[in-house]
């Protein structure tokens, strides 16, 4: 059973770091009103802008995936089990819209993606070595803070860029949503210097996944 289950977040992984991602919701699209409205042609510099807001979205599901696995993998009880594997199916649509944004948008995932996922799957290891309510804690915090990231994305796209933003809203709605999972479900909150330390870690994340 659980050589099982190895194999099958193996098989994950490595779909997360390759791009092959299986969606079990379709790609979210712009709301009716907006679709009608002729939609204004990107310039290169807005494609561009998009393009890297859109793989650092794609990297921040890479690294949930491992995250969740890695977490999913530490715990023995079975009704956290369910936690993390609901939000990492969801993840895994995330990372699928992103991948066929950044296709859309003739661009590429991060050429980092590997190193990426093996260093969210240490901190999740570590997160669930330290019990059930800290990783929950973790899981929360690590959602509220992609949610604020979100928020800026949505501030940051191209306004002309509708596809963008309707994949990063309906993103922002599962992250809150997961993060309440992980709260309800006995999460604690982390100190500040963690959540700090959580934040910088991030920052650097971004800011290099944006160009690479």
């Amino acid at each position: 059973m659980f050589l099982d289950e190895l194999i099958t977040e193996f098989d994950r992984g490595l779909r997360s770091m390759t791009g092959v991602s299986r969606m079990s919701r379709p790609l979210p699209v712009p709301q009716e009103s907006a679709a009608s409205a002729e939609a204004p042609e990107l310039s290169p510099a807005e494609r561009a802008h998009s393009a890297g807001l859109m793989r650092v979205n794609h990297v921040g599901e890479v690294c949930a995936q491992a995250l969740y696995q890695a977490q999913k993998l530490a715990t023995s009880s079975p009704s956290l089990r369910s936690v993390f594997d609901r939000a990492a199916v969801e993840e895994e649509d995330h990372l699928a819209w992103t991948a066929k944004r950044l296709e859309a948008l003739d661009s590429r995932p991060s050429l980092l993606n590997p190193l990426w996922y093996a260093g969210a799957l240490a901190i999740g290891l570590a997160a669930g070595r330290m019990g059930d309510r800290v990783s929950l804690g973790f899981m929360a915090e690590t959602e509220r803070q992609v949610e604020q990231h979100l928020d800026s994305h949505l501030d940051r796209l191209p306004v002309g860029d509708r596809e963008s933003r309707a994949i990063v809203e309906q993103m922002r709605v599962d992250e809150a949503g997961h993060g309440k999972a992980a709260i309800d479900a006995g999460g604690i909150e982390l100190p500040f210097p963690v959540r700090a330390m959580m934040r910088a870690m991030s920052k650097v994340m971004t800011r290099t996944a944006y160009y690479i």
